[in-house]
């Protein structure tokens, strides 16, 4: 089972039924995905609705306007401008960023409650870099902040469990986070509730209805490995009706977002004509871009190597505008 590294800030750890850790943190995309735009921040995330001028200063983009109005009220204990300005300070905006700066204004508003302080605050304590490293205290705080229901904070406090015990024994404990996380919306949970029922972990019996359930949810949100996992499961007809049209789709959407796995699997659609046309030059232009980025598949290459040269010329000119 595998959840994917995503938003990660912390370095890849070694788990039995979750291959990498990841941490899924707000505000930070994946590459290529545009910064959310500080008018898509949920108020509820500094604490009580800090519906003053300082908030309605960042709302507008106006950072630097927002950090002078709410350092004072920071400074005299506010921990709505506390996490407003460790947000601001840690992200960069409008001014240069200050991590450490941040991690003592995250201390703050954790202190008082904040569950996104709390969450922010445990991932630097696990970090290390700007504060002194704290396991233990990080675990304390993220689990403060999962049950305030922060949904960042509820899928990271499940993949500590699952370190701390790696196995059955803290995937079971683990599952219920996940669970919540991905009612929540959180894109990385539903992939992890995915893989949780397509093997049956966590006390969880195996179910492909409810796996393949978990995997659309994740992949409308452009969630790219779960658009690969559901476009092989329709063009399977696993956990629900063959739609080889429709997984056709979604293989090409993570293609064209990047995923190599994607493109391989894309280019074998191509090559067997499988939910589109047959196109061999489409095919070889896809496995091109795929072995460009380190993926080697020697069926593939025994397609290429079957192309005559003007074939594969036309592919790698494809294979240049596709990128």
């Amino acid at each position: 089972m595998i959840v994917p590294a995503v938003r990660s800030v912390l370095a890849v750890l070694a788990l039995l039924a979750i291959t990498e850790q990841s941490f899924a943190v707000d505000g930070q995309p994946k590459a290529g995905e545009a910064r959310p735009l500080a008018q898509n921040v949920d108020p509820e995330r500094f604490g009580a609705p800090p519906a003053d001028a300082a908030y309605g200063a960042f709302q507008r983009g106006l950072y630097m306007t927002a950090l002078n109005l709410a350092l004072p009220r920071a400074e005299a204990g506010d921990p709505a401008a506390q996490t407003l300005a460790a947000e601001i300070l840690s992200r960069g905006l409008g001014t240069k960023r200050n991590e450490a700066e941040a991690a003592k204004w995250y201390q703050r508003a954790a202190e008082q409650g904040v569950p996104e302080a709390q969450f922010q605050y445990a991932l630097l304590l696990l970090d290390g870099r700007f504060v002194k490293k704290d396991p233990q205290g990080a675990y304390a705080l993220m689990e403060a902040a999962a049950a305030a229901g922060n949904r960042f904070a509820q899928f990271n406090f499940a993949q500590i469990l699952v370190d701390r015990e790696p196995g059955s024994t803290g995937m079971a404990k683990a599952v219920s986070y996940y669970e919540r996380a991905a009612k929540a919306g959180l894109a990385d949970a539903q992939y992890a509730m995915a893989q949780i029922y397509a093997n049956g972990a966590g006390g969880r019996k195996l179910d492909e209805v409810e796996a393949r359930r978990w995997l659309v949810l994740a992949a409308r949100q452009n969630f790219d490995t779960a658009q690969v996992d559901l476009g092989t499961w329709l063009v399977e007809g696993r956990g629900g009706p063959r739609d080889l049209k429709e997984g056709f789709g979604w293989i090409k959407r993570a293609a064209e977002g990047g995923n190599v796995a994607a493109q391989n699997r894309l280019a074998k659609l191509y090559w067997g004509g499988i939910g589109t046309e047959p196109n061999a030059i489409d095919a070889a232009a896809w496995y091109f871009l795929a072995r460009r980025a380190g993926l080697v598949d020697p069926e593939m290459n025994d397609f290429l190597g079957g192309l005559t040269d003007e074939e594969q010329k036309q592919a790698l000119e494809r294979a240049n505008r596709l990128r």
